[in-house]
């Protein structure tokens, strides 16, 4: 048989199959398909927040926004990425964290710059955050400590999208969330599951993606509950 791999994908299995008039087996069908759906979500995840940053440039506002959320959540991949570049892990199971720590910290600075005056103390986080996080990426920590982070980093996600939440229950509004970014997060999660299942990845990164399901679907029902329904305009009628 000959060999057709392409970015860490075997297709020889697949396409022997096809060309004997047989549908592939289990085994050959699904770490297929895994591969594929993890290079999916790494190039959907060049734009998943796009539409939230671009939602604020348009209405030049923040409400019902947390900051300390999105903060929290640049955190977390910040510690996600390090971990993986530290481990030495193929590009498709970690490439999405780089593209979505990118967007995060520009949709942080985009908060910030709609947030004015920005307080000290807001400040004071994002030079903390710009002294450490090179450390922590160039993998210059102690491999405990490095363990005790990533333990720690699903903690960070839950712990990122409670004050969204709790925000948008206070409120009963999601203000400017958008809902594609919270759609594409969401379905991304789900299908992190099965790829982390099919490759047979630890018990705490498929827990991760599950927690991932839930508070990003927590956040989407709310956009779809306290969504408002467009008025419609009123035509006038001119008089005869």
């Amino acid at each position: 048989m000959v060999q057709m791999e392409f970015l860490g994908m075997d297709f020889s299995c697949v396409f022997g199959s096809l060309s004997d008039g047989k549908f592939p087996e289990k085994d050959c069908l699904l770490p297929l398909i895994s591969k594929l759906l993890g290079y999916a979500i790494v190039a959907a995840s060049t734009t998943v927040k796009l539409p939230q940053i671009m939602k604020i440039m348009q209405h030049k506002s923040v409400r019902g926004l947390s900051v300390m959320a999105f903060e929290m959540e640049v955190i977390g991949y910040t510690i996600a990425l390090a971990y993986c570049l530290h481990k030495g892990l193929p590009f498709s199971a970690y490439g999405e964290l780089a593209f979505l720590l990118i967007q995060a910290i520009i949709l942080v600075a985009t908060i910030y710059y709609f947030s004015q005056p920005v307080s000290n103390s807001t400040w004071i986080r994002a030079l903390l955050y710009c002294g450490i996080a090179p450390t922590i990426l160039a993998g210059k920590i102690d491999p405990l400590l490095f363990e005790a982070l990533y333990a720690c980093q699903h903690a960070v996600f839950f712990f990122a999208r409670v004050p969204q939440i709790w925000e948008n229950l206070k409120n009963k509004s999601t203000g400017e969330l958008s809902f594609i970014t919270s759609f594409m997060n969401s379905l991304g999660s789900i299908v992190r599951v099965f790829t982390s299942l099919q490759e047979g990845a630890p018990t705490s990164v498929v827990m991760g993606s599950v927690i991932g399901i839930l508070t990003n679907g927590a956040i989407l029902t709310q956009i779809i509950m306290y969504q408002k329904p467009q008025q419609p305009k009123k035509v006038r009628k001119k008089a005869d």
